[in-house]
């Protein structure tokens, strides 16, 4: 699933080379930062409010493990108009398989990837006329939905969502963080998938692009646990890499300058093997492309794309060529 390892982005288990702890200047909560880590990544997207479906859902890992990673994203789920449309433009992009899932006039379609779960598609209708589009929200373990729920409200969040119990997959709870950008909380009751290295066609990573990446970087240090590392300025607006587990989690960024119609959103990467053959192909399925590929600052090749329906998700080229164990 979502995960990006810090050896890979050279990395220790106790930290990046060099590293310098500085303090932020005091906002609510405070951010605590280590300098020196990758670069993080410019999308444009918008937020996408979603609702949850209360109904009986796949476990998220089968067979059950007792591994647990707060703050680390472990599912996606899309709230899009038109499964059917989701479901084929997502099978023939990055070859998924579904299952759907329905309860009462809830519509749901869990996606697969080689017999996996990788992320799932909710039905929701969009009014005439209203701003609100399709959008894919970012699940982030946490051990106790309900004490997150309580720091989440306590440090600036709205609650949207829950939390709510669903049958086999867990608890969950949707916010939007201090600047609005929405996301969501997930117990899961089978355990959260392991940190290996995402295959093609799964998540690989997440970026948060916000108005204010102090303040949100120290919201989600202070309700996730995590170590917060950041890079020098390069004349775009501030870069943090969120991380826990001697793992590299996310990214927070600031919002592209020129694109005033964009709010805070969180957005979601797929790994790919080729950007520029994905992208093709996504055209060709009737998606489109918002940011060309090209390569970035830590040497991989990212796009920002969007599917037929108008939501917005990125692919990102990894290389297979580093271990997925972190050296202790």
């Amino acid at each position: 699933m979502v995960t990006t390892m810090l050896r890979q982005l050279g990395f220790s288990a106790g930290g990046p080379n060099n590293a310098e702890v500085r303090t932020v200047q005091p906002r609510r909560p405070q951010l605590v930062l280590r300098r020196g880590l990758l670069a993080a990544f410019l999308g444009v997207a918008g937020a996408a409010p979603v609702m949850a479906a209360q109904f009986q859902l796949p476990p998220l890992v089968e067979p059950a493990s007792q591994e647990h990673h707060a703050g680390k994203v472990i599912f996606v789920e899309l709230v899009t108009p038109d499964i059917a449309a989701a479901k084929q433009f997502y099978g023939e992009l990055f070859g998924w398989t579904f299952r759907d899932i329905q309860a009462g006039a809830k519509e749901y379609a869990e996606a697969y990837l080689d017999g996996h779960p990788v992320a799932g598609l909710f039905h929701k209708e969009l009014p005439t006329g209203a701003q609100r589009r399709p959008g894919w929200l970012s699940f982030i373990a946490v051990r106790d939905v309900d004490a997150a729920k309580e720091a989440a409200l306590r440090n600036g969040a709205k609650l949207l969502f829950g939390p709510r119990s669903i049958s086999n997959l867990g608890r969950r709870a949707v916010f939007a963080d201090p600047q609005g950008a929405v996301f969501a909380v997930l117990a899961s009751e089978s355990g959260d998938p392991p940190d290996v290295l995402a295959a093609p066609g799964e998540w690989i990573w997440s970026s948060l692009l916000t108005s204010d990446p102090d303040t949100d970087a120290a919201f989600y240090q202070t309700l996730f646990g995590y170590e917060v590392f950041d890079l020098p300025a390069d004349g775009s607006g501030q870069h943090f890499t969120l991380a826990s587990d001697s793992y590299a989690r996310a990214s927070v960024n600031t919002l592209p300058g020129n694109r005033p119609d964009i709010h805070p959103h969180w957005l979601n990467f797929v790994r790919v093997e080729d950007a520029d053959k994905t992208t093709a192909k996504l055209v060709a399925l009737g998606g489109r492309v918002l940011v060309e590929p090209r390569l970035d600052r830590h040497g991989g090749r990212i796009a920002i794309v969007a599917d037929p329906l108008g939501a917005v998700f990125g692919l990102m080229e990894w290389p297979d060529t580093e271990s997925k164990e972190v050296p202790q």
